[in-house]
């Protein structure tokens, strides 16, 4: 197949360096040299120092997520956040730097679109919504109002940390490939919920191009979890440690 129509797409790595490496590792077994990174690639109490330094050497087209963003802007207090605070003190100025420099939307490889949130938030699930009643799945009519303006044949978020492929009508593909670094959470915004895909594995997308249609897969990786989870609790998150053993998160 021709290398210019084949892709893996990672996003959410959250400083996750052992699932980084292996899912790395995979990419390259398999022969794929055009990566994309779709943000939120620091924020975490694992490795953030070292994911940085890989990922600068790495030069991957990549985007700004949420908590990208956060890094470049603390508040001054970030002592009632562990994650960040970590991170805040692990960073070096040029791992900052390159924070600043990643936009919010990027066209990568003439075919792909890509977005950490959604193109106007980078804090907005686009494949999904959180209601009062848990989270649901958007409409197909929805996502293509909403990519109206997009031509690129490729549509690639994160955020939500959640796999999902959406074929829509015009052929158009819209992939979220979850996360490589976190494979549950709690929030409560807007309202609470949960999310968790069930188990500890590194998740990443393929996306290729066979005799003109375009088709992804998600790949589940596995990796030294337990060792990432040891360090998020000695860095003051003993309940990433079990997200990251279990991918479970249980109860908002």
């Amino acid at each position: 197949m021709p290398e210019a129509m084949r892709l893996a797409g990672v996003s959410d790595i959250h400083g996750n360096l052992p699932a980084l490496e292996a899912v790395l590792a995979d990419i390259e077994r398999r022969g794929i040299s055009r990566i994309v990174n779709l943000g939120d690639s620091l924020y975490g109490p694992i490795d953030p120092a070292h994911t940085a330094d890989l990922l600068i050497r790495l030069k991957w087209p990549t985007v700004r997520g949420n908590e990208d963003r956060i890094l470049l802007f603390p508040p001054s207090d970030t002592s009632d956040s562990p994650s960040l605070e970590y991170t805040v003190q692990s960073l070096s100025g040029d791992h900052v730097i390159w924070l600043a420099s990643l936009a919010m939307t990027a066209e990568a490889f003439d075919f792909c679109y890509m977005f950490h949130g959604s193109p106007e938030r980078d804090d907005r699930y686009f494949l999904s919504e959180v209601t009062p009643h848990g989270i649901a799945a958007r409409s197909v009519e929805t996502l293509e109002d909403e990519t109206a303006g997009i031509y690129q044949p490729i549509i690639l978020c994160g955020h939500d940390h959640t796999p999902r492929i959406c074929h829509l009508p015009d052929n158009r593909l819209i992939v979220n490939p979850g996360s490589v670094g976190l494979q549950a959470y709690t929030d409560h915004s807007p309202y609470p919920h949960v999310i968790q895909t069930g188990s500890p594995h590194a998740r990443y997308a393929i996306i290729e191009n066979t005799g003109g249609n375009w088709s992804a897969e998600i790949i589940p990786v596995e990796y030294d979890w337990n060792r990432a989870a040891d360090l998020a609790a000695a860095h003051g998150r003993p309940d990433w440690a079990i997200w990251l053993k279990t991918g479970i998160a249980g109860v908002a």
